[in-house]
């Protein structure tokens, strides 16, 4: 995996459970029993999900293209 990112969850207690999102990656959310299960949950999916979009981004850009890191 390339440049390395800081994300941040949202997360509260829901009845018995915990609920979550990550702010910055709309759709990776989570629901888990324990907190503590909750951030792995939601860390498993935002890197699916990134992997995803980024593979999504290189189908989409075809053969000849170049990537450049930038930052925010």
């Amino acid at each position: 995996m390339g440049l390395m990112n800081q994300y941040t969850a949202a997360i509260q207690r829901d009845g018995d459970h915990w609920i979550g999102w990550i702010e910055e990656i709309p759709g990776v959310n989570g629901q888990s029993a324990t907190r503590e299960d909750l951030l792995e949950d939601l860390r498993s999916a935002l890197i699916e999900a990134l992997e995803m979009n980024r593979q999504a981004a290189k189908d989409a850009a075809g053969r000849d293209f170049e990537e450049v890191p930038i930052s925010a």
